[in-house]
């Protein structure tokens, strides 16, 4: 208990406390966005195709930029970029897809500015990036949501503007010293390339899972509420049990323990939503591995990620598989990510 209390009151997890609601509100804004345009286009499936791939992929890339040139300020850059993207969906006729991408390369960079801040600021642990992450699961629900109502979408420019003291803010937790060199989770006897690849095959696996868990009962508003509140909770539960209990345990635990829950709570909310928060952590803990091996680049490991979450997703715009195809998917992934997690991670100290 002691452990827990000393956690959540550490310095380290200040970035991710601010990060929390910079990634909300990115979420609510490109959600509400998402969710308007779709209801309007007549390509319903390429919107999102578009936006998976041009708001995930450049992530390494704005990540690689950040990591050598870190006096920019990626967050603001971001912040005015989602800006611009709203003023021209709100009060223009041009094309919608150009708001569509100037809103993803800003969704990109606000990603990547608090990666990279949590990481730097975090001494070695997983928690800060963790409730950062978890941020974005609460504000996809609360964007669809309020794409519902009848808000004038350019009241979102006010929410856009509140980011800026957040970002400002978890720059002054920096200094000189802030580096993501104290991560060390990953057997130092390992290829860094071998450690790399696995970790971001993990991360597409479980990208391609993600969207493939059965979930009939998900029919209502609080329903669908529940569902990514779960989904955030487990998300940072991921790196706050790794800081407590040890990393290895908790991602090898985790991935199996998910795979009955997930595969037999299709119709049964509270199973499933248990299989859900347990198949969330490994969110923080791939990107544990990759800044292990990649403690200079802390903004291209997590664009890694991203990467792998884009290449996980991208089949189900073309791919549909059945229910009992979908189950055995569930399970071989699980237990050969497991394998693959245990081999790779450092065992946990005692």
């Amino acid at each position: 208990m002691i452990k827990i209390i000393s956690l959540f009151k550490s310095k380290e997890l200040k970035t991710g406390y601010l990060y929390f609601y910079v990634h909300f509100i990115v979420e609510v804004v490109c959600f509400f966005y998402l969710s308007r345009v779709m209801k309007d286009s007549v390509a319903v499936w390429l919107i999102p195709f578009i936006y998976d791939g041009v708001a995930f992929v450049p992530q390494s890339i704005i990540g690689y930029i950040s990591d050598k040139f870190p006096k920019i300020n990626i967050g603001l850059i971001g912040v005015i970029l989602l800006f611009i993207a709203y003023l021209i969906y709100g009060i223009t006729n041009l094309p919608i897809y150009l708001s569509l991408i100037i809103l993803c390369l800003g969704n990109a960079c606000l990603h990547v500015s608090g990666a990279e801040d949590t990481l730097k600021s975090s001494n070695g642990k997983l928690s800060p990036a963790a409730i950062f992450v978890a941020g974005g699961s609460f504000g996809v629900v609360t964007g669809k949501l309020l794409a519902k109502t009848s808000l004038n979408p350019l009241f979102l420019l006010i929410a856009i503007l509140t980011i800026i003291p957040f970002v400002l803010l978890s720059k002054t937790y920096l200094n000189k010293d802030s580096k993501a060199d104290k991560f060390n989770y990953v057997r130092e006897d390992l290829n860094p390339l071998l450690v790399i690849l696995v970790a971001v095959l993990v991360v597409i696996i479980r990208g391609y899972m993600g969207y493939g868990i059965p979930t009939s009962w998900n029919k209502t508003v609080v329903q669908l509420v529940i569902f990514f509140c779960t989904m955030g909770l487990g998300k940072a539960l991921g790196g706050i049990l790794s800081d407590i209990f040890g990393i290895r345990k908790v991602a090898i635990f985790s991935t199996l323990i998910a795979i009955p829950f997930l595969c037999f709570g299709d119709n049964i909310m509270i199973i499933s939503l248990i299989g859900v928060m347990f198949f969330s952590m490994t969110m923080a803990i791939t990107l544990g591995i990759l800044v292990s091996k990649l403690k200079k680049t802390p903004g291209l490991a997590f664009g890694l990620t991203t990467i792998g979450l884009f290449l996980g997703t991208a089949p189900i715009f073309f791919i549909k598989v059945n229910m009992i195809s979908n189950i055995v998917i569930i399970i071989v992934a699980s237990i050969l990510c497991a394998i693959a997690l245990g081999y790779i991670l450092k065992g946990d100290k005692k």
